[in-house]
């Protein structure tokens, strides 16, 4: 199976303006754990998640005052749809996180999780049966 077959493509951009409340406000009510940040000035493409916001904030700072782009991490790894669950997984648990961009071409194609690996992984439970 393939990142293509896992990833989403419905992706949350957020700029470096952001600040970090805005970005876990629109994070949350996705239901999502990263956020693709677009900064131009900073390289281009970053990643911020759950756990930039977490730690932030975890040392006493204002996610009304900090911005995202203090938070993001712009030395992405990146894959692509091509790359099989396996080489995503290798990936992350190599790399100590939990997001992977996916790019296309130079685009911004999607995201994978790990949880959207285990999803392909891990077989839906099967209904139970009716009395």
């Amino acid at each position: 199976m393939l990142v293509r077959d896992a990833m989403s493509t419905v992706i949350l951009t957020v700029g470096p303006a952001h600040t970090l409340r805005q970005a876990a406000a629109l994070m949350s009510a996705r239901r999502i754990g990263a956020a693709v940040v677009l900064d131009p000035d900073a390289g281009g493409i970053g990643i911020l998640t759950e756990r930039d916001i977490l730690n932030s904030v975890g040392l006493g700072q204002n996610p009304d005052t900090e911005h995202t782009h203090a938070h993001t991490t712009t030395d992405v790894v990146f894959a692509t749809p091509t790359w099989t669950l396996q080489q995503a997984a290798h990936a992350m648990t190599h790399g100590g996180f939990r997001h992977l961009v996916v790019l296309d071409g130079g685009d911004v194609a999607g995201i994978v999780s790990v949880r959207d690996i285990i999803r392909c992984w891990v077989p839906a439970p099967e209904p139970a049966p009716v009395p």
